[in-house]
């Protein structure tokens, strides 16, 4: 990778009740995020062009898929719903969040995860250290699977610093739990 990662972060949330009503099996969202310092940027702009960044997305988006899948511990084809996210520090342009999150990163998740063909809902945002970032996901194979409509958290205490960017990919096995929304 052509950025260095400070560290990567696995956040694992797995709900076995909601409104004390039991979920069986468990609902659960992981979040994979790396940290990425970003020094040297001028008044001109970060990079001559954007495409190193175009392409550290794919590398993210693969990266990071593959993590969040393994804390999930299922098949690639289990996974029934995503979302991406970026939190730029307040010395970084928010034009770089989506280079990374868009032209690629996209791409690089689906491939993945077989099966896998819906437009990936994102977010980007320009925080301070321990911002929270609310990650939209919805379904895989079906964008507009009402059930799959969902968000997970994520803050990180110290990140992003002010050349610091946050890189998260979101990941279910499942809709919400006992969703009853349908469509018209």
């Amino acid at each position: 990778m052509s950025q260095p990662i400070t560290r990567i972060v696995v956040h694992v949330v797995e709900r076995r009740a909601e409104l004390e009503v039991p979920v069986e099996p468990p609902h659960r969202q992981v979040v994979a995020a790396a940290v990425l310092r970003f020094d040297g940027w001028s008044a001109d702009g970060p990079l001559e062009s954007l495409e190193a960044l175009y392409e550290l997305g794919a590398e993210l988006g693969t990266l990071l898929t593959g993590r969040a899948r393994s804390a999930l511990d299922v098949a690639p084809s289990a996974i029934e719903a995503y979302g991406k996210a970026a939190l730029v520090g307040t010395a970084v342009p928010l034009e770089c969040a989506a280079a990374l999150l868009h032209p690629r990163m996209g791409r690089a998740m689906r491939a993945c995860l077989p099966g896998a063909t819906s437009l990936i809902p994102s977010v980007t945002k320009r925080s301070a250290p321990g911002a929270s970032v609310d990650i939209p996901l919805h379904g895989s194979t079906d964008m507009w699977s009402f059930e799959r409509f969902d968000t997970v958290s994520l803050s990180l205490a110290d990140a992003p610093a002010p050349n610091e960017l946050v890189v998260a990919v979101a990941l279910a096995d499942s809709g919400r739990p006992l969703a009853r929304v349908r469509p018209d």
